[in-house]
């Protein structure tokens, strides 16, 4: 069955093109710093955001019209199977990701909603040897229903962790099966409402515990993908244990498994930390835990979690400037966790905004790309810390300097005579190439 009629596979037709559904910047074979777009975005679909969700809001109905949601229970889980790959066959895109509650209705018991899993995936391995699509991620979605109301790893109830802990088993054997090339664990619920009631040490060892259960058994089942971890500071819950890049990678030290995880970051859960996207990237990156991305982007009127699909330029030539200065995005992928608006509720609508946004990321790539090769912003901050290249500047920055010499240096009364950053002069640079590339 087709659920797309009338749309063929999206094309890239350039600039000047008037087709909606058309690439204007995005040419997956078009050669970028010395890679395909294609390979430096590895772009992916969401299953949640395009699937699943029908727009409902906490004061409306769902909106969406899916000629799949004629179908329930299985066989609606069925019929999204086929079109999910329709449309990522379609739009060109070479992954995707799920939560495992998205494929698939949950059961009576945990045995009936494992069964209902087996079937879908099933029909999505053979779609994937069919297609060439393959698995950026997998997850487990543990915040939905109602017995993960206390939170999963850092419940207060032992009969919800074990539940937790046996979908997280299941989900492994799922992203195994499918040949994921990593796995998410996305906190959700992993947080508190007040002190009042909240065991805090506790939780922690327990949701460590959990994460160590997960790598132990991966082992165990010979599953080799990245783990990820994705920082969120509120929503659902008031304070996330994962509030953002330098709080998860603390959390990861303090309980020795920053050797196992790398960082999902989400531009929309950086601005709700009070970050830029780019601050996050940066983070993660110096510290060797930048894993994957979650694109979409945050309404700044707003003060919650929006998901809207990314089409600030500056955003994205931002991200993508962090991610070529760290070598690329390696195993991990841009991933449109990003969903339509309530009002564009038809389904044509979901190809205008993956078209969006993938337009957004690559010409932010090749913004990026030539603010690179041209050492606009190297050259900046190179300029801006050359008294640390030499005398004792120098000293300082090769940590030879102490508190007397520095004093000693001091009492030589220098002058001290600050420059300008220029804030407003490399922004507009940056504004000219993305005006001129």
């Amino acid at each position: 069955m087709t659920y797309f009629e009338g749309i063929s596979t999206i094309a890239y037709e350039g600039r000047g093109s008037k087709n909606p559904l058309a690439f204007k910047h995005y040419n997956p074979k078009e050669v970028v710093a010395g890679k395909t777009m294609e390979e430096h975005l590895r772009f992916a679909v969401a299953y949640w955001h395009t699937f699943t969700a029908n727009g409902t809001d906490p004061f409306g109905a769902g909106t969406m019209v899916r000629n799949w949601d004629r179908y329930t229970g299985l066989d609606l889980a069925k019929a999204r199977a086929e079109a999910s790959f329709e449309f990522i066959t379609k739009l060109g895109v070479p992954f995707f990701a799920f939560h495992d509650r998205d494929i698939a209705p949950e059961g009576a018991t945990l045995q009936e909603t494992n069964k209902n899993l087996d079937v879908i995936v099933e029909m999505m391995k053979q779609f994937m040897k069919d297609t060439g699509v393959k698995l950026l991620w997998n997850t487990q979605n543990m915040f939905t229903n109602p017995r993960f109301v206390h939170g999963a790893g850092t419940t207060s109830n032992a009969d919800v962790y074990a539940y937790a802990a046996a979908q997280v088993k299941k989900s492994l054997e799922i992203g195994k099966e499918l040949g994921a090339e990593n796995y998410v664990f996305w906190g959700g619920r992993e947080g508190y409402e007040t002190l009042l009631n909240t065991n805090m040490k506790l939780e922690l060892d327990n949701l460590a515990h959990l994460y160590r259960m997960a790598i132990d058994y991966a082992q165990e089942i010979g599953f080799d993908a990245q783990f990820l971890i994705e920082p969120k500071p509120k929503e659902p819950t008031k304070h996330q244990y994962d509030f953002d890049a330098a709080t998860t990678m603390n959390f990861l030290r303090t309980y020795g498994l920053q050797d196992h995880f790398k960082l999902n970051l989400e531009a929309n859960h950086a601005t709700l930390a009070g970050h830029t996207f780019e601050h996050e990237i940066r983070v993660a990156s110096i510290n060797g835990m930048l894993g994957s991305l979650d694109a979409n982007q945050g309404d700044m009127l707003l003060g919650w979690d929006t998901d809207e699909f990314p089409q600030d330029l500056t955003q994205t030539t931002l991200t993508m400037y962090e991610v070529l200065k760290n070598g690329g995005i390696g195993r991990g992928g841009v991933n449109f966790d990003a969903k339509v608006r309530r009002a564009s509720f038809e389904q044509e609508d979901l190809f205008f905004a993956h078209i969006a946004g993938m337009d957004a990321y690559a010409k932010g790539l090749k913004v990026a790309a030539k603010l690179i090769e041209d050492r606009v912003l190297e050259e900046v901050v190179e300029s801006r810390y050359r008294s640390f290249q030499v005398g004792i500047g120098a000293e300082i920055a090769a940590g030879t300097a102490t508190l007397k010499s520095l004093e000693a240096y001091a009492y030589q009364n220098h002058p001290i005579r600050n420059v300008s950053g220029r804030q407003e002069r490399i922004k507009a640079v940056v504004n000219e190439y993305l005006l001129s590339e």
